[in-house]
């Protein structure tokens, strides 16, 4: 049997979150930063309950973070986000100095770290980023198409589909 690997076990505490915003009515994406060892943020989007657009689930986890901390530079932390960050969150991820992102599920509409741009690696920027891509990916995905199907099916007035095991 094989054991999950440290970035398996961390991303599955990101899962965790992700589900939370979905059982929020939340767009299911969680997030969770690891220093040393130990979780020292966690987020899930709350765009809608918080009335912010920038309430996505990395800028909740780096504020707690930086706040566990006592500092803005999140130096020898790992974040960990169940979808590639966007402009914003890379833009926050680079300033906060994390030196290493882990993501689940790419973006192909709106990632900032490799899919559409590439902000965490840029250039001319100061900081570097250095990006581990797909961890339990497939399962990430799952989750944010699970609950647009639902949403849709929701919005068409049908009634909800149940899978197995729900």
């Amino acid at each position: 049997m094989k054991l999950p690997d440290e970035d398996e076990v961390w991303m599955r505490k990101a899962l965790r979150e992700a589900e939370a915003a979905g059982a929020e009515g939340e767009v299911p994406v969680g997030a969770i930063i690891v220093h040393k060892g130990r979780i020292i943020g966690r987020g899930h989007n709350q765009r809608e309950t918080l009335h912010d657009p920038t309430a996505h689930a990395e800028m909740i986890a780096i504020t707690a973070a930086a706040g566990e901390l006592a500092s803005w530079r999140l130096l020898e932390c790992t974040l960990y986000v169940t979808l590639e960050p966007c402009a914003m969150c890379a833009g926050a991820i680079v300033l906060a100095r994390i030196p290493r992102l882990v993501y689940g599920a790419k973006d192909p509409k709106a990632g900032a770290c490799g899919s559409v741009l590439d902000i965490s690696n840029h250039e001319r920027l100061n900081h570097r980023v250095t990006p581990v891509v797909g961890v339990l990916g497939e399962e990430c995905a799952h989750v944010l198409s699970e609950f647009f199907r639902k949403r849709r099916a929701a919005l068409a007035g049908e009634p909800p589909a149940t899978s197995p095991g729900e």
